[in-house]
């Protein structure tokens, strides 16, 4: 296995990606695509239906194979790595539809993912040696500041599938800090929530970012994005469209077109600014 290198120089991106395409048949999902994602940052990517967000962040984190271009994390290639590789090297996404384990508890959710980092074999675990439970017991600990870290500590106790939509959100997302990564991917992350709920997934990616993290998030939620990421992408046809801070896209007249059609629309440019 490719032994993941996350030493970087201050000013190199964390994420690079360079004409990378994705073709299913002679559709071009994804086309001559780059992107760049600053360390310690909220990078927000967004574009209409159908732009092609979810098929990029399915390349970059390996569950699709790009046809060409070049996947950097850190300076390392990565395109063309399975996706458990890609996570070994500091990637951890979540999913437009909420993905949680049945009949497990919170606790026992992100204790699942604390377990890709494991130092001791399924044999010394199944045994229940000193060793295998000593790390149960860190992991515990762990599993619980996570959740703490994502203001779900108190329900750690509850089944998992009988919290709110927004709850299950943040038990996704402690999840994937589980993997402790260097890199989180949320792909529509307040999809389905009320106004308050997409203001507190915002301000966790702030805390994540402010405690070392960098956070790309797949949005169409522009008020959101406007709030509270540092900078954007936006993508139309599977190609880049704009990048800039939030206001710079909101006011590109490309953007306005690809959101709003060729007439425009003042009122909800207006209500987004």
């Amino acid at each position: 296995m490719k032994k993941p290198n996350l030493v970087m120089a201050p000013s190199q991106p964390l994420l690079e990606l360079e004409a990378v395409s994705k073709h299913f048949g002679g559709v071009a999902a994804v086309s001559g695509m780059a992107l760049n994602v600053q360390p310690r940052t909220v990078a927000g990517l967004m574009g209409p239906n159908g732009a092609g967000k979810t098929t990029l962040i399915n390349l970059i984190t390996g569950l699709l194979l790009a046809d060409s271009g070049t996947i950097r994390i850190a300076g390392t290639d990565i395109r063309g790595l399975p996706a458990h590789v890609t996570a070994a090297h500091g990637i951890a996404r979540t999913y437009q539809n909420v993905r949680l384990f049945s009949g497990m508890t919170v606790l026992e959710q992100v204790m699942a993912g604390c377990y890709m980092r494991r130092g001791t074999s399924l044999w010394a675990s199944f045994l229940g040696l000193p060793k295998a439970r000593a790390q149960r017991r860190e992991t515990e600990a762990h599993a619980r500041e996570l959740l703490d870290r994502v203001h779900m500590g108190h329900r750690a106790d509850v089944l998992a599938e009988t919290l709110s939509y927004g709850e299950q959100r943040r038990v996704e997302i402690a999840r994937a800090l589980a993997t402790r990564p260097k890199l989180l991917l949320l792909d529509e992350p307040t999809a389905g929530m009320n106004a308050q709920e997409s203001t507190e997934i915002g301000e966790l990616t702030h805390r994540l970012r402010d405690g070392g993290l960098t956070v790309l998030m797949v949005e169409h939620n522009v008020r959101l994005v406007k709030e509270f990421c540092d900078c954007v992408t936006v993508m139309n046809f599977g190609r880049l469209l704009a990048r800039g801070t939030p206001m710079e896209c909101i006011e590109h007249p490309e953007v306005q077109e690809a959101y709003f059609g060729k007439s425009g629309d003042a009122e909800r440019i207006r209500a987004v600014r």
